[in-house]
């Protein structure tokens, strides 16, 4: 997704940012999306596993039927 964008592109980015925001704005919305980031990761991970283990359950169940 990344790579269509290219580094100008990401650098305007900043830049927007920059004159938007301000630069003491800036830590505050980076810390903000990165934890938001890391919780939808988890969310994902605890998503993805409950569902490996219930499918582990329905074939442990089928083997002792």
């Amino acid at each position: 997704m990344l790579s269509s964008i290219g580094i100008p592109g990401l650098i305007l980015i900043l830049v927007i940012a920059l004159i938007v925001f301000g630069p003491s704005k800036l830590p505050e919305i980076g810390k903000a999306v990165g934890s938001s980031l890391k919780e939808f990761k988890k969310a994902t991970n605890d998503i993805v596993n409950d569902t490996d283990d219930s499918k582990k359950l329905d074939q442990d169940q089928r083997k002792n039927s």
